[in-house]
């Protein structure tokens, strides 16, 4: 148990709810797609976007951080794309203009490693079949959700739970105008 005003935190985006459908509609394509029960699928309304991930952290100073970090920012405008896999993830891309200043924006600490550099992502499942997840991102490879404008971050805490780790939202923080650009 943390003490009060202590959680495990990170930052986030979470698309709207017609992304995550169109998403939702991508994976029940594929309904028995290769080896589906080898992998612990992300329940869909635990889908976001990581932007930073602060460990276990004090929520008050971290949200008085970020609110210093994304004053001004403007709303990177994104959609989800195609499949890939890392380290026994399945996940489904996220391309936009504006998204990797985001993320370093509310990236802790100074110097990043090569091997911890930023790629937008959401994880759709976690698994130790490397050819399953591979298979699985061959058949989203041609996936593209339709294009929203990310007006806002919000800071998660993420509880243990009986099926994987649980998210709430802690606070939302309203981004600026649209990026000028397409996503890239």
């Amino acid at each position: 148990m943390s003490e009060p005003g202590v959680a495990r935190l990170f930052s986030a985006l979470v698309p709207p709810q017609e992304v995550l459908a169109s998403l939702r509609a991508e994976l029940a394509r594929h309904p028995k797609g290769p080896g589906s029960r080898r992998l612990r699928w992300a329940a869909p309304e635990s889908w976001h976007v990581t932007l930073g991930f602060y460990g276990l952290d004090d929520i008050a100073a971290r949200t008085d951080w970020l609110r210093r970090r994304l004053a001004g920012r403007s709303a990177p405008v994104l959609r989800l794309e195609a499949g890939g896999t890392f380290r026994g993830v399945l996940w489904t891309g996220v391309r936009g203009s504006g998204l990797g200043e985001l993320a370093e924006a509310v990236r802790p600490g100074e110097s990043v490693p090569a091997e911890q550099a930023f790629h937008g992502h959401l994880t759709l499942a976690r698994g130790h079949a490397p050819a399953v997840l591979v298979a699985w991102a061959r058949l989203l490879a041609e996936y593209r959700s339709p294009e929203w404008i990310a007006d806002e971050a919000v800071l998660m805490r993420s509880d243990p739970g009986e099926r994987g780790p649980a998210y709430t939202t802690v606070v939302r923080f309203p981004l600026g105008r649209p990026v000028d650009g397409e996503p890239s």
